[in-house]
């Protein structure tokens, strides 16, 4: 088996409208001037540092924004272009919402537990509802087409339509699998928040959902585990801004679960050969951690068997985070590789390198069947960015949201990207 991530291209309507409670960077940009062509070519880089790591890479697309079929379940009529002009007339927050470009953080599409793991030996995917933002919320529709036509062949992948908008569920972000190897049955630890009465964020994933994941794609092997308060009033507001696993590594701070020993425990009893890295609070404080996305990094196993974390330019920037980094590189871990990528953009706006990808572990077989379209090489990454460099907006100010030469040159841009992909007019 092997590990394909699937990346999400930055929007041509990438903006910093602040709209994420909880997220301190996307807070902190909110109300700034954001460049979405710049972010979508920073994307592309490190999708192509991926291929030239020898791993195959592929790409989950830009949803259409602004989205005017969803202002019109709030009310307001008219073709697009009136729909737009009377959410900027009367409610521009709303307009705000229909146009965000979140959907580019495919960690939070969906929750992917690979075949060795379920009970029907198939890959199965459960779209995110992400209903605790109104400006995610949107999105679990778009997303469950491009899976069900990405993973259509149903002898080897389940695509679930997301869960009620009840059970918070924030996908992959609260989620990680370890395992021997990819092709060897896991341990899925689902990961959950509770809202602390001394934290001003919410909790995103509940436990019931995760529950429901469990249940839902027949795991044998599972852990539902809680995230510490200490972490989210830090501002993690997905556990992947804390630990990230693959294979038989947990990479995590030591402040990021309730139940810290009892976790190590549990995984140790699944998994005897379980290497755990963990940063303690004493030299990578939980501010730190959150602020360089040190835990928001991708940990990939490399074709000769080593490891490789692919990390923010920031978590080289920040020095007790690269002083630690450092040691781990050189201690008794199979961490021997630290690549640094450039992704300024999405992280200005709350989101780092393992923020921006899907992980999908499949077989030869059930790679093959994967629709190509989404599979990446040199010479599509070539062409995305040609039309990315000649249609992408070079910036969009806070006050541009409200200008309709920006809503076409959102849709244009889009639509010239699902044509150089080969997507049909109306597939999606």
């Amino acid at each position: 088996m092997r590990e394909i991530n699937f990346d999400g291209l930055v929007g041509p309507s990438h903006n910093y409208a602040g709209l994420s409670l909880g997220n301190i960077a996307s807070a902190t940009n909110a109300g700034g001037v954001s460049a979405p062509r710049m972010a979508a070519l920073q994307g592309i880089a490190k999708m192509r540092r991926m291929l030239a790591l020898g791993l195959p890479q592929g790409l989950l697309l830009p949803h259409g924004r602004p989205d005017a079929d969803w202002l019109r379940t709030l009310g307001f009529a008219g073709d697009d272009d009136a729909v737009c002009r009377a959410a900027w007339a009367q409610e521009p927050a709303l307009l705000r919402n229909a146009f965000s470009a979140s959907a580019m953080w495919t960690a939070n599409a969906a929750t992917v537990s690979p075949a060795p793991d379920t009970a029907d030996g198939r890959c199965h995917f459960t779209v995110a509802n992400l209903s605790t933002m109104l400006h995610r919320s949107v999105e679990h529709t778009e997303t469950l087409r491009q899976l069900r036509l990405a993973f259509a062949d149903e002898r080897h992948f389940a695509v679930h339509a997301a869960l009620p908008a009840g059970l918070g569920d924030e996908g992959a972000a609260n989620f990680m699998r370890l395992s021997a190897r990819h092709a060897n049955p896991g341990l899925e630890l689902l990961v959950y928040g509770e809202r602390h009465a001394a934290s001003p964020f919410p909790a995103r994933q509940h436990r019931a959902a995760s529950a429901a994941l469990a249940r839902r794609h027949g795991l044998a092997d599972f852990a539902l585990v809680r995230q510490s308060d200490a972490a989210i009033a830090a501002g993690a507001f997905h556990n992947d801004v804390v630990a990230v696993a693959n294979e038989h590594v947990l990479f995590t701070h030591e402040q990021a679960f309730a139940d810290r020993d009892g976790l190590y425990r549990r995984i140790r009893e699944s998994l005897p050969g379980a290497v755990i890295v963990e940063a303690p609070a004493a030299r990578v404080s939980l501010d730190a951690a959150v602020r360089s996305y040190l835990f928001n990094s991708q940990l990939v196993t490399l074709p000769d068997g080593g490891m490789a974390l692919v990390l923010p330019q920031e978590a080289r920037e920040t020095p007790e985070v690269w002083a630690w980094l450092e040691d781990v590189r050189a201690g008794d871990n199979p961490i021997r590789h630290l690549e640094v990528v450039d992704v300024r953009e999405s992280m200005r706006n709350g989101g780092g390198p393992a923020c921006l990808r899907l992980r999908v572990a499949v077989s030869e077989e059930a790679h093959a069947a994967i629709d190509h379209r989404f599979l990446l090489d040199e010479g599509k990454c070539d062409r995305i960015a040609e039309v990315v460099e000649r249609t992408w907006p070079e910036r969009i100010a806070p006050d541009d949201l409200g200008e309709p030469d920006l809503w076409q040159q959102c849709r244009t841009a889009r639509a010239a990207l699902l044509g150089v992909l080969g997507f049909a007019a109306g597939e999606l």
